[in-house]
């Protein structure tokens, strides 16, 4: 009677391990319709065309860049000469100045 109990045992084992292994592809079979339909729900976005390379525009950016940067140029050197005019008429002032107050000094000297 062993063997018999034995026997049961081991078929009750089996349907128990059988049943976990259908309910394990149930599962398995479930999750992969899902990812189906969710890649029939999101088409695949098509990549985007690349824009051929266009020459001439970069060549008119670059020459209204150089030509921007030769006008700061040109503005700078010009308030740099107005700084120079300005330091060169305050020195001659001053020294015509300090000559017109010593000739003044030595006129009323002589009076």
């Amino acid at each position: 009677m062993g063997a018999v109990s034995d026997a049961i045992e081991k078929a009750a084992r089996d349907a128990v391990e059988a049943a976990d292994n259908t309910e394990l592809t149930r599962q398995i079979a479930a999750i992969l319709a899902a990812q189906q339909l969710l890649n029939q729900q999101q088409p695949a976005r098509p990549a985007a065309p690349a824009q051929p390379f266009e020459a001439k525009k970069w060549l008119v950016i670059g020459g209204v860049i150089v030509s921007v940067g030769l006008v700061g140029a040109l503005f700078a050197a010009a308030l740099a000469l107005i700084a120079v005019a300005v330091a060169v008429g305050g020195t001659c002032a001053t020294v015509c100045l300090l000559v017109l107050r010593s000739m003044y000094r030595d006129y009323l000297k002589e009076k």
